[in-house]
């Protein structure tokens, strides 16, 4: 939140001259009595303020009480003059941003970040220490309200019965409301509004406060951006001529009540305040009525005043309000400048945990520097890594931690999301299978194909996601899987090793050190994958998935290959004919259904008895003759096309929902579905166009892709003996590929940010993808491990947000929708594609290599590695406000990101040539890698990063390292609030020459100089904050 504030040459005779008679009598003389304490509190005091003081025990009570603070939608109503006499008019609203009613009065302004003159916030505290608070009033309607506000007024406020009487039948008065319309009733009242272009001139009734809501209120669709448990405050201000002295009231209600029609939402109340005053310099009310409705946006300020026991409570909230302001001075930017909200705000406990600590007072800067640092724990060491000293102690945990969500992992998934996931995943599934499996076809003559790799992962996935302990895992076949394939089968060539047989055992051996693993408790390890690990095989496995969806596109130019020497010239030249096998025997014909003007120049005589067509031509042993027999048409250009449109409407698409059309309703619904929007709308583009681009084929019969295999592999017979026993060699290898890739997928999958409620399950995964080795060996299936790029994909998929947002606030991430029935019903679509041929193949391999491509740019994207190789190419002024460029040296971040991208190339290169074998000990090796960092950068350097790796005697160098953090922070100093000290001891109230305490602002600024050099002297030189607007802490 950002306030106004007027430079030091003008903010003082402002202050001085705006109100005279806001200025109660008994004005403190002296310039400590009002902000002296804020100020000394938070620079020069050498302990904490007693402001400070008084809000620590507050949050404290209200920490022990466990007491909720509720959002607050803060409404001001101010008295205006019309033609029918003074009238409340709402003229602001808030609920996190402020919103204005223009001048027209018949639209809101966009939401923007309130900017409040500093002298308005001055005003404000004067009002409220002169004022009457009334704390934990008992009272239920706005009329009781008022008349006991007028009965406990000081002594020196008295008015006389009859302006009493006139001042609360004013206060009694309906305000008029400026309701939210939807965009049709905004055009109906164009068109019958009978007061059309003059608003102004028509005069509304003077009705009285009603005491129930009025239809206006129940029908507004504002309130549907409010959660439940949502309240109002009321803040009402404005100038009445019959006042000689303002009339401050601040009401905090004993229990909430429904204050009648005062409000635009029928909510329940708490919090009233009202100001009203003699006439005043111009808007002058209207500023403190916006500085009061800002304080009550505030979260700190919201639990102070819920929790104030008397009026000094609620000063010492506006004095630490004030305290955490940052100043700008004008003429540096637009003051009439609507300033967006932020795309995140940061989170108001870690600001409120730091009033709760015992610490030393600090500056705005080092406030900020403390809390956006991160912690020196590792982010993945949690209670599913702990060691139980026992065999399978970790499983039996994890077996525990998961039962009691087992029911819920189903009735969770009833939610129209899940069907969107289900069709996108199925669809990249499926797409996968067929992929890898036509790989796999080629690297091993057909003894696993795509039959076999649609079966397989039906198997699989179907039991993994029954049985696992993170069900949202989805199961594939892996680019590290595929090259040890090809590396096997080609060994078993060489020696005269039968393939199935070897790779049988190959998988008993990994199915043993699974079980070995999971006993022994061995995903303890996991602990030691950071991110610089975990960054590295996901790039990496991202760019196998932008790889190959390009690869295959290319590939389309060989078996489409574009007419490059076609010439409309030379049209009556081409032609093709039919040569059968029979001498003599020739049949003129259309060898081919093209697109060209005259493709096919025909010499047979019309009375031709027959057209034979390519295929029949080719079936019946003829030849085909002729300059236009090998012409295809324009395939692989539309290919393409439609590659390429539907990785940017997948991507258009699932941006929609932050777009600014349509209700917000159809916003996610597009985005939720955008996947599937995407492949229907460039199916049917294809399906309009009519050429035979390449479609999605999937076997039609359920037998083994090579005749010579059956269903079950048999252990003995076909290799010697000894080669049960030398399996174990390569199932070393195999196991290090299969527990690097499955737990690293975990890691992911499990991270702290994607909010997961149901806990993790390591050891039972990892048993999981033992037993299936078992199974996918003896039925000669491939082997299956976590995919980690369709499993983000399935991750992203499920996010759930909020449904209820303030304007202008994104919606919050709450998680993701944890259940066990997509990924289930997506392996048992993938297993039922054999029977869904005839419809399948009507979707074009283009359109799902695009999808492809989209799926490994966003995981790409999802990696804090790809925002520092972006770094490269970016001049230090265009880069971002990222918070490691601004605690680690640019030169320190290079120098990591090109260690990793130094690793991610040496893994590149291992898994595409033939030291591929020695692949899953590079991944292994990453681990060693990352340790080694810790000899070329600090703890603070990797804790920005990376995360820290658990070591014995770490915790003594963690518990250190916060120390010299805190002593850093308090003995740092700010620009910008020696300035306003100055600007602020110098001239409280705004008041200059005589008033102000002679030479007090030269002595602040020589002590805080002395001070600053003293420091400077012991600890390293920290660049300050450029001064700025007010900025409150959100």
């Amino acid at each position: 939140m950002t306030d106004q504030v007027p430079g030091p040459d003008s903010a003082a005779p402002q202050a001085a001259d705006a109100h005279p008679q806001l200025r109660h009598e008994d004005t403190p003389s002296s310039s400590s009595d009002v902000l002296y304490p804020v100020v000394s509190g938070s620079i020069f005091a050498s302990s904490i303020s007693s402001a400070a003081e008084r809000v620590r025990a507050i949050l404290q009570q209200e920490e022990v009480g466990d007491r909720k603070c509720p959002l607050l939608f803060i409404q001001l109503n101010e008295l205006l003059s019309t033609p029918a006499g003074l009238e409340w008019k709402e003229t602001a609203r808030w609920i996190k941003f402020e919103e204005k009613v223009e001048d027209g009065g018949e639209r809101w302004s966009m939401p923007h970040i309130p900017a409040l003159p500093l002298h308005s916030l001055f005003e404000l505290r004067t009002c409220l220490q002169k004022g009457t608070v009334l704390l934990d009033l008992d009272a239920h309607s706005v009329k009781e309200i008022i008349d006991k506000a007028l009965c406990r007024q000081p002594d020196d406020w008295v008015l006389p019965p009859e302006l009493r009487d006139r001042l609360a039948a004013l206060l009694l008065l309906q305000p008029r409301h400026q309701a939210t319309k939807s965009p049709l009733l905004a055009l109906a009242d164009l068109g019958l509004s009978p007061c059309r272009g003059k608003a102004k001139n028509c005069p509304q009734p003077r009705a009285q406060l009603s005491e129930t809501p009025l239809k206006e209120q129940l029908r507004n669709r504002f309130k549907k951006k409010l959660p439940p448990g949502a309240e109002v405050a009321n803040v009402m201000v404005g100038e009445v001529d019959f006042l000689k002295k303002p009339f401050t009231v601040f009401v905090r209600l004993r229990e909430v009540a429904a204050l009648g029609s005062l409000t635009e939402v029928a909510l329940p109340s708490r919090i009233l305040c009202i100001l009203l005053g003699p006439h005043a310099k111009v808007k002058a009310y209207h500023e403190i009525g916006r500085a009061m409705a800002t304080l009550l946006t505030d979260e700190l300020f919201q639990r102070v005043a819920l929790q104030a026991k008397n009026q000094e409570d609620i000063i010492a909230g506006i004095d630490v309000f004030l305290d955490e302001l940052t100043v700008l001075p004008p003429g540096k930017w637009d003051a009439s400048a609507r300033i967006p909200p932020p795309s995140c705000l940061p989170s108001p406990h870690k600001r409120i945990s730091m009033h709760l600590r015992e610490r030393k007072p600090h500056c705005n800067g080092s406030t900020a520097a403390a809390e956006d640092r991160p912690g020196l724990g590792h982010q993945h060491f949690s209670e599913e890594l702990e060691r139980t000293g026992r065999l399978f102690g970790g499983l039996v945990r994890d077996i525990r931690r998961k039962a009691p969500w087992y029911r819920s992992d189903f009735s969770d998934a009833l939610h129209i999301q899940c069907l969107s996931a289900v069709l996108y995943i199925y669809l990249a599934t499926v797409t996968n299978a067929i992929t890898f499996g036509g790989m796999l076809g080629d690297a091993t003559a057909n003894m696993q194909g795509v039959l076999e790799s649609f079966l397989g992962t039906a198997f699989a996935g179907s039991i993994f996601c029954l049985f696992s302990g993170q069900p949202l895992t989805i199961l594939s076949s892996t680019g590290p899987v595929l090259v040890f394939e090809r590396l096997l089968f080609s060994f078993s060539e060489d020696y005269s090793l039968d393939y199935l047989e070897f790779r049988l055992w190959i998988g008993l051996w990994v199915a043993f050190f699974g079980l070995v693993l999971v006993a022994t408790e061995a995903s303890h390890l996991v602990q030691y994958f950071t991110r610089f690990t975990e960054e590295g095989f996901c790039a990496l496995i991202s760019l196998i998935f932008i790889y190959d969806s390009l690869k295959k596109m290319l590939s389309l130019a060989e078996a489409f290959p574009i007419n490059w020497h076609y010439r409309t010239d030379d049209v009556t030249l081409y032609s093709c004919s039919c040569n059968l096998s029979s001498p003599g025997h020739v049949w003129a014909g259309n060898a081919t259904d093209t697109a060209l003007p005259s493709p096919t120049a025909l010499h047979e005589p019309p009375a031709a008895p027959a057209w034979l067509s390519r295929a029949q031509c080719l079936s019946r042993g003829g030849q085909l003759l002729g300059t236009s027999c090998h012409y295809v048409p324009d395939v692989t250009l539309l290919s393409f096309l439609l590659f390429g449109g539907t990785f940017l409407c997948c991507t258009a698409l699932k941006h929609f929902k932050s777009s600014r059309y349509f209700p917000t309703g159809l916003r996610k619904l597009v985005s939720d579905f955008s996947i599937i929007l995407a492949i229907l709308i460039f199916c049917a583009i294809d399906v309009a166009l009519g050429l035979e681009t390449p479609k999605l084929l999937v076997p039609s019969e359920l037998k083994p892709t090579n005749p010579t295999r059956g269903w079950i592999v048999l252990p003995f017979g076909a290799n010697p003996w000894w080669v049960c026993l030398a399996a174990a060699v390569p199932a070393v290898l195999v196991t290090i590929l299969i527990f690097m890739d499955q737990q690293i997928t975990a890691v992911i999958l499990n991270r702290k940010e994607y909010k997961l409620k149901k806990g993790a399950g390591f050891h039972l995964d990892l048993l999981c993808v033992s037993l299936l080795m078992i199974v996918t060996s003896v039925t000669g299936l491939p082997w299956y491990v976590s995919a980690t790029v369709i499993s983000l994909a399935h991750m992203d998929s499920l996010r759930k947000e909020s449904t209820t947002s303030a304007p202008g606030e994104q919606p919050e991430f709450l998680g993701i929708r944890e259940q066990r029935l997509t990924g289930l019903a997506v392996f048992i679509l993938t297993g039922v594609s054999v029977f869904m041929a005839p419809v399948l193949k009507y979707i074009p391999m283009p359109v799902l290599y695009g999808v492809f491509l989209h799926m490994g740019v966003v995981a790409l994207n999802s990696i804090q590695f790809t925002d520092r190789v972006r770094l490269f190419l970016m001049p230090a002024k265009h880069q971002p406000d990222l918070l490691y460029l601004r605690h680690v040296p640019l030169r320190r971040v290079h120098l990591f990101t090109a260690i990793q991208v130094l690793c991610l190339a040496v893994l590149w290169v291992l898994k595409s040539t033939v030291a591929a074998i020695i692949f899953p000990v590079m991944l292994l090796a990453l681990v060693g890698i990352r340790k080694g960092l810790e000899r070329i950068f600090s703890l603070h350097d990797l804790s920005w990063l990376d995360s820290i790796m658990p070591e014995p005697g770490r915790k003594e160098a963690e518990g250190k390292l916060p120390r010299k953090h805190e002593e850093e922070e308090s003995d740092t100093e700010e620009v910008g609030d020696v300035l306003g000290a100055v600007l602020f001891c110098c001239c409280p109230h705004g008041r200059v020459g005589a008033e102000a305490e002679p030479g007090l602002g030269v002595q602040l600024g020589a002590a805080a100089s002395a001070a600053r050099r003293g420091r400077e002297s012991q600890q390293p030189q920290h660049k300050a904050s450029s001064p700025a607007e007010i900025v409150p802490k959100p």
